[in-house]
């Protein structure tokens, strides 16, 4: 049962990363291409939609981090594992234990960067989005990272995973 309620939650947070990714990227490109059509044809542009491409793109990168993980996609330095094979479960695990000690670090600081833009009411330029709204990706980000490392931990000691890759 409780490989079900693991499997059934991976999906749910597969779906919320890939459609939350798919929709503000559409957004964007849809309000960038607006924009072109706009300054090109009409000679207006959207003072607003540059900076929803900003938004798009800090949201994405955090939201994306959580996809390279449960992807197994990350960048890493793999030479020390090439040159003594016999380390890569220990390696791989120390990696895993570094991530978590970051997301850690995400979640902590980032509510820390929440709480003082809630304090100070600071607010986007262009489109008045309190800025709180936008750092909320972070500490956001860094359960989600969390999550899916614990998983990736927990399908290495399975067998189940792909450490090879």
């Amino acid at each position: 049962m409780p490989g079900k309620i693991s499997h059934k939650f991976d999906r749910l947070l597969t779906r919320i990363e890939e459609w939350t990714l798919f929709v503000i990227v559409m957004a964007a490109l849809v309000s960038l291409f607006a924009n072109v059509v706009l300054r090109y044809g009409f000679n207006y542009t959207l003072a607003w939609s540059e900076e929803l491409v900003r938004i798009v793109i800090i949201y994405s990168t955090f939201l994306g981090a959580s996809v390279a993980i449960r992807q197994r996609s990350m960048i890493r330095i793999d030479a020390v594992v090439q040159i003594f094979p016999g380390l890569k479960k220990g390696l791989t695990l120390y990696t895993n234990i570094l991530m978590i000690g970051f997301s850690c670090m995400l979640v902590y600081y980032g509510f820390q960067m929440c709480r003082m833009q809630m304090v100070t009411d600071q607010k986007t330029i262009i489109m008045q989005i309190p800025l709180f709204i936008v750092f909320t990706i972070i500490p956001i980000s860094g359960v989600m990272i969390f999550i899916r490392t614990v998983q990736v931990i927990i399908q290495d000691i399975k067998g189940s995973g792909h450490a090879d890759q």
